[in-house]
């Protein structure tokens, strides 16, 4: 069964449309790349497979239910803006990230956070930014859901935190029975590791493709394609 499927799929704030009658079938498993220009309607996109916004018409079936934010095992949510509460420390926030999530992975989170040599008595608060970013991937990805949304994880990080959010992300997903999909401006760092890639323009998907397939067709970089995907209105 395909994990994601996306039909009429519209969006409207007000007189904004922010998603266009999208019609969209996603792989099983792997990454996806959601790329395209400020504006685009990337974030609104990953929200509504996320369950945390309604479309306005069309639906969003997520392994054949439709999207809602009581499917909390089914799809993770990693914002791009700070979702922490600062006055507990790490340890703390995984532990209530355990008791909020039935399918949280307690010895994946230790796993992740060890590796990120984070201290988990350290207090949210007290932690440089990147580390936060570090805190925040390692709390959803142990969560062990079919699917992940990850919107903008590597924004304002510096390349080192880059470097180990991408790390993480490959060598802990589960490419056989998850489905990442991952929003980002830093696509020539993401191009290596992405399977599939949706490129989001005006609320529409200009290209829906495996990315093999795409740059073996255009004989160019990723970061080629969306250039002149983002200027061809």
């Amino acid at each position: 069964m395909n994990q994601i499927h996306l039909q009429q799929l519209t969006k409207n704030y007000g007189t904004t449309k922010a998603l266009n009658h999208i019609d969209v079938t996603l792989p099983a498993h792997g990454i996806t790349g959601v790329i395209g220009p400020n504006g685009s309607g990337k974030s609104t996109l990953l929200k509504i497979i996320a369950g945390l916004i309604r479309p306005s018409s069309g639906s969003a079936a997520i392994l054949g239910k439709q999207a809602a934010r009581n499917l909390g095992d089914t799809t993770a949510y990693l914002s791009e803006e700070d979702s922490l509460y600062g006055y507990m420390t790490i340890q703390q926030a995984a532990a209530f990230s355990a008791s909020v999530y039935p399918s949280f992975d307690s010895d994946l989170c230790a796993t992740l956070l060890e590796e990120m040599n984070l201290d988990r008595k350290q207090k949210i608060k007290h932690l440089s930014r990147g580390n936060k970013a570090r805190v925040k991937l390692a709390l959803t990805m142990a969560r062990r859901t079919p699917v992940l949304c990850l919107d903008e994880p590597l924004s304002g990080m510096d390349p080192l935190v880059r470097e180990d959010i991408l790390r993480l992300i490959v060598t802990h997903l589960d490419v056989d029975k998850q489905l990442c999909l991952i929003t980002s401006h830093e696509v020539q760092e993401l191009e290596p590791f992405l399977d599939h890639v949706l490129i989001v323009r005006d609320g529409e998907i200009a290209i829906d493709s495996n990315l093999d397939d795409l740059r073996e067709k255009e004989q160019k970089s990723l970061m080629a394609i969306l250039k002149e995907v983002s200027v061809d209105v």
